[in-house]
């Protein structure tokens, strides 16, 4: 059985604040980066949204006894559509679930260009996900010359149509909107361009999803303490995917800080 989100037992969305390391950090690396972190969740009030950390596979096990205690939690950049199988050098969804994993990212633009993750592809995987009681990460963005073409809105529509499985809810199905061209680029969109996206989303989460309004959605895409605030404070961001800089413990302790 699923466990309960915490904003659904509460009727409130708390922002989600997740950490992105991707390819990066051995076990030194990042055990004393989680120490950092916990430090700072120590030393300042209690925050606002929930964290959660997505590491590298090989660290998913040390992390999770490293994260025991701290309310932070732990979660996977990538899963399998299928829960067992000949597929090497994947990782099932039950697998993530059995090694102490709550959430994984699903359909990150790294992962649809480089391995060619269709719509499709990411869907049945969020499905695999839902049924090992994980909740999905569903990322969602258009590239810079689709945004030059006026199709931005056209593509992160059609995407989260396409990405988010029937099975979706509120309590265990997040969407991430990243726009491929601000990843790691330093570049954002405006607020308004951002919160147009996330308008998007929710109109196209709301032509399949009748709790449509309780599915949070992020925004990702060169997330910053400098730039946190302002885009945590819109209306329809449910939080924040941060990628480079959730390897700086403060840096980002500093954006889950800017939490509404």
């Amino acid at each position: 059985m699923h466990r309960p989100h915490p904003a659904a037992m509460t009727g409130t969305r708390r922002p989600l604040i997740a950490a992105n390391w991707k390819m990066n950090s051995l076990r030194g690396d990042a055990l004393a980066r989680i120490a950092a972190i916990i430090g700072c969740a120590r030393a300042s009030a209690p925050a606002r949204g929930e964290v959660v950390i997505c590491p590298p596979a090989t660290l998913i096990w040390t992390l999770r006894e490293a994260l025991q205690g701290s309310g932070i939690m732990l979660g996977a950049q990538d899963c399998h559509a299928k829960p067992s199988g000949a597929h090497t050098g994947d990782i099932a969804a039950p697998m993530l679930a059995e090694a102490g994993c709550r959430y994984v990212i699903l359909g990150h633009s790294e992962r649809r260009a480089a391995y060619a993750e269709s719509n499709a592809t990411v869907r049945a995987k969020a499905e695999a996900a839902h049924a090992a009681g994980l909740d999905a990460i569903i990322c969602v963005g258009e590239s810079e010359a689709e945004r030059k073409a006026g199709r931005a809105i056209e593509v992160v529509m059609r995407q989260s149509v396409e990405s988010v499985p029937e099975s979706a809810t509120p309590s265990n199905t997040v969407v991430a909107y990243e726009p491929i061209w601000a990843i790691g680029s330093g570049q954002t969109p405006t607020t308004a361009e951002i919160g147009d996206a996330h308008a998007a989303v929710r109109q196209a989460l709301g032509r399949r999803h009748a709790d449509a309004d309780g599915i949070r959605i992020l925004y990702g895409g060169s997330v910053k303490a400098g730039n946190a605030k302002p885009i945590l404070a819109l209306a329809l961001v449910g939080g924040a995917l941060v990628g480079g800089a959730s390897l700086d413990a403060q840096e980002f302790w500093a954006i889950v800080e800017s939490c509404p």
